[in-house]
C-alpha cells in the first residue's frame, strides 16, 4: 500500500516558543517558575526588576512568577492567570537576586 502524502499546509501542531524552556527553580525565596523567553520572542520591553533596567525588544530573557499560591497547601498556581505576579528578568539579574537584597 503506498504512503499518503501530508497535504500542504498541514503540519504537527507546534508548542509555544515562550513555553519550552519552562520550569520549577527552588530558591531561599520560595519556588518559581521560570520561563526563557528568546529574542524572537521578546516583542514588548519591560522593566527588570534586579536591575531597573529596561529589556528591550528582542532581547533574550526570563520570566518569574511563584510556583505556589501564598495559603495553598502547595496546589500550584494556575499559570494562565499568574499574570499579575509575572516579572521579566535579565539573566544575570535572575541569577544574582540573592546576593542583591
Amino acid at each position: 500500500m503506498p504512503r499518503r502524502r501530508a497535504r500542504a499546509g498541514s503540519r504537527p501542531a507546534r508548542t509555544d516558543p515562550a513555553r519550552r524552556a519552562e520550569r520549577v527553580e527552588e530558591a531561599g525565596d520560595g519556588d518559581w517558575v521560570v520561563r526563557s523567553l528568546t529574542g524572537s520572542a521578546s516583542t514588548k520591553s519591560y522593566r527588570c526588576p534586579g536591575c531597573d533596567q529596561e529589556i528591550r525588544p528582542g532581547t533574550p530573557h526570563l520570566v518569574t512568577w511563584p510556583a505556589y499560591a501564598r495559603n495553598s497547601d502547595l496546589e500550584p498556581w494556575d499559570t494562565d492567570s499568574a499574570a499579575d505576579t509575572r516579572r521579566h528578568w535579565h539573566g544575570a539579574c535572575w541569577r544574582a537576586r540573592d546576593r542583591r537584597r
